[in-house]
């Protein structure tokens, strides 16, 4: 339960930087998002067509692996309304 808790403060930690980065490079506000969403489609359709060891287990994805997602996705989003709010108050990143 320990190793979930942290495990989902780093992947949104992880994915609020590298959001936040990419923000202020690519001057989009939400394609760290967007990006994101395509990562877990892309996980998903491996994970359901990629090895039959996968499937064979009966529960492919569990509440492990689908907390820390979620805290990944919350992460982007947050990264997107903060650079909004920056840009909206007057500060110009790059």
């Amino acid at each position: 339960m320990l190793q979930m808790v942290i495990a989902t403060v780093l992947m949104m930690v992880l994915f609020f930087g590298l959001g936040f980065i990419l923000n202020m490079l690519m001057k989009t506000t939400w394609f760290p998002l967007y990006a994101y969403i395509a990562l877990i489609i892309g996980v998903v359709i491996y994970g359901y067509m990629g090895s039959a060891s996968f499937l064979s287990s009966g529960d492919s994805f569990t509440v492990v692996d689908i907390v820390p997602a979620i805290g990944g996705f919350v992460g982007a989003v947050l990264s997107g309304s903060a650079i909004k709010a920056l840009r909206t108050r007057g500060f110009k990143m790059f």
